[in-house]
């Protein structure tokens, strides 16, 4: 799918699988080999969000929006990400110490030199999943169920379970713990794309399936810098297309996008992990489709990139492979 030259050879390639859905469930194009079996990491964010308003919990606790769209987040750890974790976990009247999604050093510059200046480590608040984590919090709190909720038989995980094989159309193939300890289901990469179709047909007006996913790809869409942060990449490209897709990259070059316009959502893996082809294939099926100008400095920052190094001296182009779209 994607090659990067130096000096005139091939030097590197990336192979992959990609597939477009309607909001039937049908297929409309694919690359690659569509019943590949992968775990989608934390591009299924939205699916694992389901419960979150199919149960009652958001609207119990009255979560804004804006909290919607970090809980299918994978954010930076920016100053903003890490006082909505905060003030979002203290309001259920808990505590840091009730995720179960780890501590690590934010991606944030800033923030990571705020905790250093000021001799602080970083807690779970600064998780890339975070959100993810309070939205979890959210419905245990909501059921009365039991502490552990990353645990495969908690009741929030047999609802995850139930509303992704709903939407997939399929049955997981398996599961593995993920970077942030919860259940990560392995699902073909049609089967995400026909989710994603799904999503993006949703109107609102349905039923509550209909209207849980409507509500969380706006979300997304109304909040990017919720989904991934100023600088991360889902967010550069839904403002280059002034939130008219939701976007969300997963773990091991995953990504999916959700195309209301269209009634269109793709799911692409690639092979070797790779997240700078998975951006770029990204967009390039975005451009396909119409709802990405190419010469948007966020798609040539990641498609047909002009490789250079330290000295700034061009080395070599990032570009589709000949023949792929």
């Amino acid at each position: 799918m994607i090659e990067v030259w130096r000096g005139g050879l091939l030097e590197s390639y990336h192979a992959g699988h990609a597939v477009i859905c309607d909001d039937k469930g049908e297929v409309i194009e694919a690359w690659g080999d569509p019943g590949a079996v992968v775990y989608p990491r934390s591009s299924a964010k939205m699916l694992q969000a389901l419960p979150l308003i199919e149960t009652g919990a958001a609207d119990a606790f009255g979560l804004k929006e804006a909290q919607l769209a970090f809980a299918c987040a994978s954010h930076i750890g920016q100053g903003f990400h890490v006082k909505m974790a905060e003030a979002w976990v203290k309001g259920l009247g808990l505590s840091e110490a009730d995720l179960r999604c780890g501590a690590h050093e934010p991606s944030d510059k800033i923030e990571r030199d705020r905790l250093i200046a000021a001799g602080e480590r970083p807690c779970q608040f600064h998780n890339n999943c975070s959100g993810k984590h309070s939205g979890f919090l959210t419905v245990t709190k909501h059921l009365g169920a039991g502490p552990e909720y990353v645990e495969i038989d908690h009741p929030l995980q047999k609802a995850i379970v139930q509303a992704m094989a709903e939407v997939t159309g399929e049955e997981a193939a398996g599961w593995g713990v993920d970077g942030c300890s919860a259940p990560n289901f392995a699902l073909t990469v049609a089967g995400m794309a026909r989710a994603m179709g799904r999503f993006a047909g949703a109107s609102g007006e349905g039923d509550a399936r209909d209207r849980a996913m409507f509500r969380l790809a706006s979300a997304m869409r109304a909040f990017p810098e919720m989904v991934s942060g100023d600088t991360g990449a889902d967010t550069e490209l839904m403002r280059a297309m002034d939130g008219r897709v939701a976007l969300k990259g997963g773990a091991e070059a995953y990504h999916i996008a959700i195309i209301p316009e269209l009634k269109r959502g793709i799911a692409l893996k690639i092979v070797d992990g790779g997240a700078r082809a998975s951006d770029a294939v990204m967009v390039a099926l975005l451009v396909r489709l119409g709802v990405l100008d190419a010469n948007h400095p966020a798609a040539k920052k990641r498609l047909n990139a002009v490789q250079k190094n330290w000295r700034g001296i061009e080395t070599g182009v990032l570009k589709l492979a000949e023949g792929f779209l």
